[in-house]
């Protein structure tokens, strides 16, 4: 299945791939260049398919665990100032996806939505230490009955042009929903409470909607 963000770009590259498949076997007398051509085309439209897949993947939707809300890797594991709403230390884990990831966001954690904007901006690398504040970059806040109020913060890559975010304020957030979608190249940053267990670690593949963040202890 497909997110519905990729439908007018998964269209418009089937109708290209179509128009050059066309072209080429008209056109390219030779043998081998027409099978290269060919297959250089396929490869971009799979390519294309793959970055707006949207995996199912079936929660229990439980109140006191935070998921992964991205496919990924995990890059930063620390404590930081955040500036922008908790104006505090926080406890932030990174996740950053590279082009062959699924780039569907998903709500890490339930509770009621009371932050959300975005802010337009640069397309420093993901991985770029400035990234998270010079960044095109939406941020969202769910506020959770066991861990309080949490961050999460979609950042654009060097790739990514267009952050969608369905956040709103008074929406409440159901863990595991499609939250957004970051085209081509991005990183999502999670804000926690200090003291919280991390459960994951540096370099550690992150699964969106699998792979388990943090958990309040019984």
């Amino acid at each position: 299945m497909f997110h519905k963000e990729g439908s007018k770009i998964i269209l418009g590259s089937v109708c290209v791939t179509v128009a050059l498949f066309l072209l080429i076997d008209q056109f390219v007398q030779i043998e081998w260049l027409r099978f290269v051509l060919l297959l250089a085309v396929l490869f971009f439209l799979v390519l294309i398919l793959q970055f707006f897949r949207n995996p199912k993947r079936l929660v229990n939707d439980e109140l006191d665990t935070i998921l992964a809300p991205v496919d990924g890797k995990v890059v930063v594991i620390e404590e930081v100032y955040e500036p922008e709403y908790f104006k505090e230390k926080r406890l932030m884990v990174s996740i950053f996806m590279s082009p062959i990831n699924v780039h569907v966001t998903r709500y890490a954690l339930n509770g009621d939505v009371t932050y959300s904007k975005y802010h337009p901006g640069k397309y420093l690398v993901a991985w770029h230490p400035k990234a998270s504040e010079e960044n095109e970059r939406t941020s969202v806040v769910i506020n959770n009955p066991h861990f309080g109020e949490v961050m999460y913060r979609q950042i654009a890559g060097a790739l990514a042009r267009r952050i969608v975010n369905y956040a709103k304020v008074g929406d409440y957030a159901k863990q595991g929903q499609d939250a957004g979608f970051i085209k081509f190249g991005s990183r999502v940053d999670l804000y926690l409470p200090l003291g919280t267990e991390v459960l994951v670690q540096l370099n550690q593949k992150a699964v969106g909607n699998r792979t388990l963040i943090a958990k309040i202890k019984n």
